[in-house]
């Protein structure tokens, strides 16, 4: 079975932010990704972070990842819910097959998922992340933990801080609105 434990769980208030519309009650960023990053800014104004695992188990088929990270999103939006909005890191190139293969089935799970309940969601280019983050648009994975922990945060990895990042720059340049 997959761990979906948390790798970890912060809230942390952020009062630098413009205020966000309270007619969006939970906002999720996700970095796609066998390790799964995200980030959930709640109606009390505080973000909550972490690294879900979609590690497929020895005896799995190939459909569980996606059956689990299906739950695991149904899950949030119980428990936080209900998710207004997600914006999540747009990969246009994977160094590896295997990773792409991953990558387009949560991406086809999280966009199926969010259209069946009529949640709107956004893709967000990889560099303008980076860029917003570091002023970089090819920075690397230490800087992008570095940007997180200068804005107060603990990231457990490199896709926690990512996905981080991707809730930052929706929070920042659109005002937490869709």
């Amino acid at each position: 079975m997959a761990d979906l434990t948390l790798a970890a769980h912060r809230r942390e208030a952020i009062p630098d932010l413009p205020p966000v519309s309270r007619s969006y009650r939970s906002m999720l960023a996700l970095d796609l990704g066998t390790a799964t990053g995200w980030a959930l800014h709640g109606i009390d104004g505080l973000i909550t972070s972490g690294t879900a695992s979609f590690r497929p188990g020895r005896f799995d088929g190939g459909g569980m990842r996606y059956l689990r990270f299906t739950n695991w999103l149904t899950e949030i939006d119980r428990l936080s819910g209900p998710v207004a909005a997600i914006w999540f890191e747009e990969v246009r190139r994977h160094a590896a097959t295997d990773a792409a293969h991953v990558y387009g089935g949560l991406m086809a799970t999280l966009t199926a998922w969010a259209e069946l309940r009529g949640i709107p969601y956004e893709g967000v280019p990889v560099g303008t992340i980076k860029r917003h983050a570091t002023g970089k648009g090819n920075a690397p994975k230490e800087a992008m933990i570095a940007a997180a922990r200068a804005r107060g945060f603990s990231p457990a990895d490199d896709n926690e801080a990512d996905a981080i990042a991707i809730l930052l720059w929706a929070l920042e340049t659109k005002g937490g609105m869709q």
